[in-house]
């Protein structure tokens, strides 16, 4: 039978275990024992002249050494480029105990999505690509509805370009998302301007939420779209902690909203989050996978990432934010104890005013007199050593990331700033 029209014919089945059954060759590895197994469902025991000698088992591989990729501590903050961040216990579970048996993707989105949408309190919701995704897959909602032909022909629709309003000061690499789709951009400049700026061919309007100035505040930004009925979607990508900021934009008004996954809410790296309004979140789905051939359909999210997209998020929700901020402040005020002792040092937990980032990390800076070393060359040792930790830095001094270390790399690092600035002295 060919692929397609396995497919056709699933969209006749019931979603359960039965219809699937029905069509697919194969069964769950969890619903029956093998024919050599025993009643128990565990492997029948082979006669004892038959047995095999015994083997001590083999050393689980080391895929960084057997690869030669060099291991990172994140002593920063989450950049995609260096993995995002770590995920959770729970995230491992849910991937791992997932990916023995298949699943109906259109169904796993659909209950994945309800879940989330719930937790969230919100109408509706999707686990994407990353943040970048849910720009794409928005856009290209708000361009085509649920418009089976305008889905199939984007991102090239007859007659004039979809545009899509942002403020000039929120211009940033990611927008590429939005042109993608064959959109363009209609850059304002303040309440008056982003009045003037709507035309028959406006489909939505974006706002980037850790711009560093917004010339439109997001409450007259929604209120404005509002007024011209086109739906706002709100980029939050690395905006947690606090836990608040997932519920507080849509209390606003803003018709999507999107986190990224990989980062602070230690989801996989690779999903993200798409809340908001029913219609858009259906209209963002028919453009994107499972479904063959919209333009989101090379940024599928396999049914690992969406279970741990899920597990994570509730693990996040349910955490408790009070004493993991507290942990926090300690492993700073930690590693400062660990520097005290160097002439000249001076040492302050800083925390971000966000809204992406917004954690705290120790700032680290000495008189150069004394200690005779630049921030840069502190930076570059701690990367090219042994372990290579990667951290940021200013020309005054350098600033330790303490909120993706785990456990037993906080000493780590701070004996490492600790030896490449005594050396200096």
């Amino acid at each position: 039978m060919k692929r397609r029209d396995i497919i056709k014919r699933m969209g006749l089945l019931p979603l359960g275990a039965s219809g699937l059954a029905a069509l697919l060759p194969f069964t769950s590895a969890k619903a029956s024992p093998s024919p050599e197994a025993g009643s128990s469902g565990s492997p029948a025991t082979a006669p004892a002249h038959d047995a095999a000698p015994h083997r001590a088992a083999a050393p689980p591989r080391d895929f960084f050494e057997e690869l030669g990729v060099t291991r990172i501590i994140n002593a920063g903050v989450t950049m995609t480029l260096l993995s995002g961040s770590l995920m959770n216990p729970e995230v491992l579970e849910a991937i791992n105990s997932t990916s023995h048996d298949f699943a109906n993707m259109f169904e796993l989105q659909d209950k994945v999505g309800a879940k989330i949408a719930e937790m969230l309190k919100v109408e509706a919701a999707m686990v994407t690509s990353g943040a970048a995704c849910a720009i794409l897959l928005s856009t290209a909602a708000s361009i085509t509805g649920k418009d089976k032909d305008k889905i199939r022909q984007l991102p090239n629709l007859p007659g004039p370009r979809s545009e899509v309003i942002m403020q000039k000061s929120h211009r940033y690499l990611f927008d590429q998302a939005v042109t993608t789709t064959g959109a363009k951009i209609v850059e304002v400049e303040g309440p008056d301007e982003m009045e003037k700026a709507f035309t028959s061919n406006t489909v939505m309007a974006l706002f980037f939420n850790a711009a560093e100035r917004h010339s439109v505040t997001h409450e007259a930004f929604v209120e404005i779209c509002k007024r011209h009925s086109v739906p706002t979607l709100l980029d939050a990508a690395a905006d947690v902690p606090p836990v608040e900021n997932l519920f507080k934009f849509q209390k606003i008004g803003f018709d999507l909203v999107t986190f990224s996954g990989g980062k602070m809410i230690h989801g996989p790296q690779s999903a993200g989050l798409l809340f908001g309004r029913k219609d858009l979140i259906e209209a963002a789905r028919l453009n994107h996978s499972p479904h063959e051939a919209p333009i989101g359909r090379p940024m599928k999210v396999n049914k690992e990432e969406m279970f741990g997209m899920y597990a994570a998020l509730k693990s996040y929700l349910e955490r408790d934010h009070k004493k993991e901020w507290q942990g926090w402040l300690d492993r700073a005020s930690h590693i400062a104890s660990q520097l005290a002792k160097i002439p000249t040092l001076q040492s302050e937990t800083v925390i971000d005013p966000g809204p992406s980032n917004a954690f705290p990390r120790l700032q680290v800076k000495w008189d150069r007199q004394k200690v005779k070393i630049s921030p840069n060359e502190v930076l570059a040792a701690l990367k090219n050593g042994s372990p290579s930790i990667v951290a940021n830095g200013t020309d005054d001094g350098i600033f330790v990331g303490v909120v993706l270390l785990r456990e037993d790399q906080v000493d780590i690092v701070a004996r490492r700033v600790r030896e490449i600035l005594q050396k200096a002295v």
